[in-house]
């Protein structure tokens, strides 16, 4: 691989990747490029950002059949290593998947910049002004697996609100993550901003990501982990820095008793089955048990003959002989894959209860014509995301108009639910004072 990595003062330029690489130097030597980019980005001005942003959209245009090329070596890699299909989906680029890439740049691009905006402005009886403004966090670090449209989000994203960001996706996408990233910089190069702003880790060695999760001395400001449960567990364990948590999305349809039957085919079907191995699928199907007689039937036997198993209780057993019997670890996972559980309960007291103990808190759906339920599920169901008469696969930044989602934060402190580029920004405040003293 022809990489060379320098220095901030772009001298001295460190060894290529290879076997007797010394990963700590690399990751120091990275963290550095990204610290000094970092500040730059800080005080660049939306137009220049915005210059970037458009020749990276361009490139991934003109780039597409070598983009294409990489993917699919990294595709056969996957298919022969066993990789089920769910996962080749969320690995696979497709012409219009790389577009959507691109029209999510220039999504990005029109956004307005959120660095320097000011939020609240307050003057104190003493005279001084107090303005609360937006600004970067400084060094984000993203550690993602699969799906290397990541790569092209979480750049675009942390360019435009002024941040450096060190990208280490998983080794299932290693050749796809180099053609995009190659795009990118291509971009930064034409804009004139530094390379380092967007830095992807060149290598599959493992213990890279223990080196970013150390912080690298203080180099880092935040972790993004967008993966499965085993990544955000490492995550948490193991950072050292704040991390916008993600966690999986274990995410239920409720049909309750006042849905329509035909709102509630359309919502489930698109909510499974879409795309099962993204973490805005959904995993549970919820059926209020007023509903069933007219509901059960035709929703269970729905998924099925479109390629999906089910795993119900007994009801939901005797509604169709091909379902199979749900257990209790089925409740709590998160299949990425054709496979739904599937439970009636006793109104909407009992679904809430249930979301409240198995959900991951990711993205949570009710189907219903009643509008007073639809109230209580949205206030009292506590997910990053909740929605009413819609399918969970809307969990998406660039569905909510961000262009794109550096990762759906399931946490509660700074972000929830898509981090754009509003979430990725602090502030501070500064004041303006006339040469007051406290007495």
């Amino acid at each position: 691989m022809d990489l060379t990595i320098r220095t901030k003062t772009m001298n001295a330029p460190l060894k290529a990747v290879d076997d007797t690489t010394d990963l700590p130097a690399l990751m120091s030597a990275l963290a550095e490029q990204a610290r000094a980019a970092a500040k730059v980005l800080a005080l660049a001005p939306a137009e220049q950002k915005n210059a970037a942003l458009a020749a990276m959209a361009d490139a991934l245009r003109a780039s597409a059949p070598s983009l294409l090329a990489a993917n699919a070596e990294d595709v056969r890699e996957a298919r022969a290593s066993g990789a089920t299909e769910s996962f080749v989906d969320r690995l696979a680029l497709t012409n219009a998947r790389i577009e959507a890439m691109a029209a999510g740049l220039d999504i990005v691009r029109d956004l307005d910049d959120p660095v320097g905006k000011v939020t609240e402005k307050w003057t104190r009886p003493n005279g001084m002004t107090i303005e609360r403004v937006r600004v970067p966090l400084g060094v984000v670090a993203v550690i993602f697996e699969s799906r290397p449209n990541v790569l092209a989000d979480a750049g675009a994203l942390c360019l435009k609100s002024g941040n450096a960001v060190i990208l280490r996706g998983g080794s299932d996408s290693f050749r796809s993550c180099q053609a995009i990233h190659a795009c990118l910089v291509d971009g930064l190069r034409k804009a004139g901003l530094p390379e380092g702003a967007i830095t992807l880790v060149p290598t599959r060695d493992r213990a890279a990501v223990g080196l970013l999760l150390s912080g690298l001395d203080g180099r880092i400001d935040v972790i993004v982990p967008r993966g499965g449960k085993s990544l955000v567990a490492r995550v948490e364990a193991e950072a050292r820095v704040p991390v916008f948590a993600h966690l999986d999305g274990n995410n239920h349809v409720l049909i309750d008793k006042a849905a329509s039957l035909d709102m509630a085919k359309t919502i489930v079907l698109n909510a499974k089955m879409r795309r099962p191995g993204v973490c805005g699928a959904a995993e549970t199907l919820l059926i209020d048990k007023a509903a069933a007689p007219a509901q059960l039937k035709p929703l269970v036997g729905m998924l099925i003959d479109a390629g999906c198993e089910v795993r119900g209780d007994a009801e939901v057993q005797h509604a169709d002989a091909r379902v199979k019997p749900v257990t209790e670890e089925d409740w709590a996972t998160e299949y990425e894959a054709p496979i739904i559980a599937a439970k009636v309960v006793a109104g909407l007291s009992e679904a809430i209860a249930h979301i409240e103990k198995y959900s991951s808190h990711h993205t949570d759906a009710i189907v219903t014509d009643d509008a007073q339920a639809a109230a209580r599920f949205l206030n009292e169901v506590d997910s990053a995301i909740v929605l009413h008469n819609a399918s969970t696969q809307f969990a998406d930044g660039g569905e909510f108009g961000f262009g794109a989602e550096i990762g759906i934060a399931t946490g509660k402190f700074h972000a929830r639910g898509p981090v754009g580029v509003e979430q990725l920004t602090s502030f501070k405040y500064r004041v303006h004072g006339t040469g007051q003293t406290r007495p």
